[in-house]
């Protein structure tokens, strides 16, 4: 079965927007793991505006499934993870002022970067997964870097199916293949949903993990949370 692993930010965007601790991100993530999920994704950025780097110490001794943490491997987030050491770290090239995760890695420019970044995590024993999108070659580059994984940018994928092309999933069952023929594990996100994460983890071989935040939590604002992660992992099982 591939698993569902819950990213939190927008809980935490929803209390900043308010000050005070409504709702609490570590009580979210308790019971999205009461509920099934079977990992907690968190995304903090340098300006901190949803997740703030003390609500990834806080979320550390509550997070019993699997730890996620993402973002851009800047100085400030490899002491954090370093600190914390989350089961699975992810890395991804934001830009300070991006709205959302908008692009992968080029894994052949910065091979030498992520090399360094990812030998210190792995000595840490921590599991390395690289954003990439959906390009055979980024994927063929990334397997040089030392990762673990790789993370399919699932956007364009999402886009193409709320348009009725299903073709739009041949890019990423492609590089799934590469990534296979390779050892690299596969994860993916951005944008999956209860109406399209179906059809893509039948069409991607060896699909490892899904973290789905913002669709799973709007669709939660309709139909409760609990229902909602226990609808994905129907939908995950094989």
């Amino acid at each position: 079965m591939t698993k569902l692993s819950v990213n939190i930010n927008k809980i935490a965007t929803l209390r900043n927007s308010r000050g005070g601790d409504v709702p609490n991100v570590v009580r979210v993530a308790k019971d999205a793991q009461k509920f099934g999920a079977e990992g907690i994704t968190v995304h903090p950025r340098p300006d901190e505006r949803h997740i703030k780097y003390q609500d990834v110490l806080d979320l550390r001794p509550e997070v019993t499934t699997e730890f996620n943490i993402e973002g851009n491997p800047v100085e400030k987030f490899i002491d954090l993870v370093l600190r914390v050491k989350p089961e699975q770290v992810t890395l991804v090239p934001d830009a300070e002022d991006a709205i959302t995760s908008n692009a992968g890695w080029d894994t052949i420019k910065h091979k030498d970067f992520l090399q360094e970044v990812i030998a210190e995590f792995k000595s840490n024993k921590i599991r390395t997964s690289i954003f990439v999108d959906p390009d055979p070659k980024m994927v063929e580059a990334a397997v040089h870097t030392g990762t673990d994984r790789i993370e399919l940018y699932t956007e364009e994928y999402a886009r193409q199916y709320s348009k009725g092309n299903k073709a739009g999933i041949k890019p990423y069952v492609d590089c799934a293949e590469v990534a296979n023929k390779l050892g690299l594990g596969i994860n993916a996100g951005h944008d999956l949903s209860l109406e399209n994460i179906e059809y893509f983890k039948k069409k991607i071989p060896g699909l490892l993990e899904v973290s789905i935040g913002h669709a799973l939590i709007a669709e939660s604002l309709y139909q409760g949370l609990e229902y909602v992660i226990n609808q994905y992992l129907s939908l995950l099982r094989d």
